[in-house]
């Protein structure tokens, strides 16, 4: 069983990456439905939460049903990230998680995100801080190194361990990668198979299939897997990657019509938390991914992504399913 503190993630647990704008409330309800054993909220400004900025306050939002779950912030300034720490514990969350991966330019040259590997001294006394003000369990994500020459993991690894975090999730790619190339897992295998780490460690980065998952599960024996990109316009992602590691059996893939059963309960959903202007026009990034590897299937595509009423949306989506029948996956 493996667990942080006493949270209970069962025996190999899936992991729902934070992403900005992808995982709010809305498809983490998806995710949890099939399979997800924890998931973490978009990333969250230190800034933002302690100059009261709206869109930094409302991403604290979570639900019951949603638990375990984790609230992430960034911030390159330890004292804002100290009292970002108490503000987010106000929360009430299971768990927070400090983002030390971000790639975006905007935020790693600032120093935060994936920034702050320029400067690991700094992340283990911003680490070491942030577990002091709390008395929640702390976790990290970060990257193997800011770029070829930094790929430092193994130690930062055992320097945050011993300022108190209780789990880590590595992404198999330096910063200077972004998500480019293929991610590197022997790295995040040599921080799991040190004796000195004692803490769950997760691995992050390009699987997309059940198939892949067992198989690094199996070559890297990571304590579990965090799931980002596969997961958009997926969340089944995670049952069937649970059932092929079981069982060894595929699932079949979700039909048309559970496709666009999801896709409206999403829509519904993301229109009821962020309001109708903001829930249809953010929406628009899943179409594509929930309807992928469907013959025929562009023109519907474009009624989707190009219209901002929501009465013609759900007409277009309710057309689909009435007509599935004149659609096939072929992926």
């Amino acid at each position: 069983m493996i667990k942080i503190r006493d949270i209970e993630l069962g025996d190999f647990p899936l992991l729902l990456a934070p992403m900005e704008d992808v995982s709010d409330p809305p498809f983490r309800a998806l995710c949890k439905r099939y399979g997800a054993d924890l998931m973490y909220t978009e990333f969250i400004s230190s800034e933002g939460l302690i100059r009261d900025a709206a869109k930094s306050v409302q991403k604290l939002d979570i639900f019951e049903y949603e638990r375990p779950i984790g609230i992430q912030i960034f911030g390159y300034d330890i004292e804002s990230m100290k009292l970002a720490t108490e503000l987010t514990e106000k929360a009430n969350p299971d768990i927070i998680d400090i983002n030390y991966g971000c790639p975006v330019k905007k935020v790693a040259c600032k120093g935060a995100g994936a920034g702050i590997l320029q400067d690991i001294p700094k992340m283990v006394k911003m680490t070491r801080e942030i577990v002091k003000s709390t008395n929640l369990p702390v976790t990290v994500k970060t990257r193997l190194g800011w770029d070829e020459s930094s790929k430092h993991i193994v130690e930062v690894a055992e320097r945050l361990q011993d300022v108190g975090i209780e789990a880590i999730s590595i992404h198999g790619r330096t910063r200077k990668q972004m998500y480019k190339g293929e991610a590197d897992w022997s790295l995040i295998s040599e921080v799991k198979n040190n004796p000195r780490i004692k803490i769950p460690v997760f691995g992050n980065g390009d699987i997309d299939t059940p198939q892949k998952a067992l198989e690094y599960k199996t070559k890297y024996n990571v304590d579990g897997i965090m799931i980002g990109r596969a997961s958009i316009g997926n969340p089944w992602i995670f049952n069937e990657i649970k059932h092929f590691v079981k069982t060894g059996e595929i699932l079949p893939k979700p039909t048309i019509i559970d496709r666009v059963d999801a896709t409206i309960e999403h829509l519904e959903m993301s229109v009821k938390w962020k309001g109708k202007t903001l829930g249809v026009a953010e929406m628009k990034r899943h179409y594509t991914n929930y309807f992928k590897g469907i013959s025929h299937f562009k023109e519907y595509r474009m009624k989707l992504v190009t219209s901002f009423d929501l009465n013609e949306i759900m007409d277009t989506l309710n057309w689909i399913k009435e007509h599935e029948a004149e659609f096939k996956l072929v992926e």
